[in-house]
């Protein structure tokens, strides 16, 4: 693949990078009350256009084929929503005993309470033939579970900040995320046979509105002298974020694969995907409100940004291994059904 290709498929790492060292350089151009007004352009604007295009691109009327696999649905939900937060706070009552920066735990923690990507885990399910279908349903019932879900997981664990009231964090997520989403269904609706022709580049589109949110974030951080970022914690925390990742994909995949569980190999796909992926897109616009007005905001966004990469990295690293597999026990299951009794 030469530089261009590659540059053009991992543009958003590099987008990434490049927002952060921008912000490093001049800070003052997206803080609060700055050239960029971030305080409107961000907190309202962006986030609202970020919900608008996950509604507009959200394929609700492909997902009823998958409605009725009610099991999985429940599985994945309540793995990503309920168990994975519980499994880092515990996690986290070990690590706080080390030197350990205690704002990237805190993020570890946030990472744990994010619902699933609306596209991530949809793509690698794709790429090694799993259930599709269930991927879709997933990360969309996800997300909008996750409207309502991660903010609450968010207060219980973290707490808000004090400068913002918890009435005045829900009446804002209904305006900037619940009132854009449904917008967006609403204008699918009547909208579907156009955007289905011409296919609107919906995911590069949030993903640069993304890289604004960051920047701004950022801004603040660099612009604050009291905060500064430990390489060492950095480093610990890019390694506890891999072995989380692949400690929980071979939990998931222990889980349902045991006999009984009901699932298929192409069903177990979906599930590791699913129940171990965390949105980014959706994720930082969310922190961006619960924490408005915390000084360690990006600090604790830090996991986040790095688990986002992460995922898709490790995921596509073990997509042949994972397709190998799959091939080998449908072509099991096939043979023992042929057998005679």
């Amino acid at each position: 693949m030469g530089l261009l290709a590659r540059i053009r498929k991992e543009w958003f790492i590099i987008g990434i990078v490049l927002v952060i060292l921008s912000a490093k350089l001049q800070p003052s151009v997206g803080v609060k009350g700055g050239p960029l007004k971030p305080e409107i352009t961000i907190t309202y604007v962006a986030v609202s256009l970020i919900f608008f295009n996950s509604g507009l691109s959200l394929k609700t009327e492909e997902l009823t084929s998958a409605l009725l696999h009610v099991r999985l649905h429940l599985f994945v939900q309540s793995f990503t929503l309920i168990f994975f937060p519980l499994a880092i706070w515990l996690l986290l009552q070990v690590l706080s005993l080390t030197a350990l920066d205690q704002w990237l735990l805190k993020g570890l923690q946030t990472v744990s309470c994010m619902p699933p990507p609306v596209s991530s885990a949809v793509i690698l399910t794709k790429a090694v033939g799993g259930n599709e279908a269930a991927a879709i349903f997933n990360s969309a019932f996800g997300s909008f579970l996750g409207i309502v879900v991660t903010p609450l997981l968010l207060l219980l664990f973290l707490g808000s900040s004090s400068s913002v009231p918890f009435s005045s964090i829900f009446s804002q997520l209904f305006m900037t995320v619940v009132v854009p989403l449904i917008v967006g269904q609403v204008c699918r609706g009547f909208l579907r046979e156009c955007l289905e022709r011409r296919k609107p580049p919906f995911g590069t589109i949030s993903s640069a509105v993304l890289l604004m949110i960051i920047y701004t974030t950022f801004c603040d951080t660099f612009s604050n002298p009291n905060i500064e970022l430990d390489p060492t914690s950095l480093l610990l925390v890019v390694l506890i974020i891999f072995s989380i990742q692949l400690s929980f994909m071979l939990l998931t995949f222990a889980f349902s694969t045991r006999s009984g569980s009901g699932f298929s190999p192409a069903d177990t796909v979906a599930i590791m995907f699913c129940s171990t992926h965390k949105s980014l897109t959706l994720g930082i616009p969310m922190l961006k409100i619960v924490f408005e007005g915390y000084e360690h905001l990006s600090l604790i966004s830090v996991p986040l940004l790095i688990y986002h990469p992460a995922q898709i990295l490790l995921g596509s690293v073990l997509v042949p291994t994972i397709r190998s597999w799959m091939t080998s026990r449908q072509k099991a299951v096939k043979l023992s059904a042929l057998q005679p009794i």
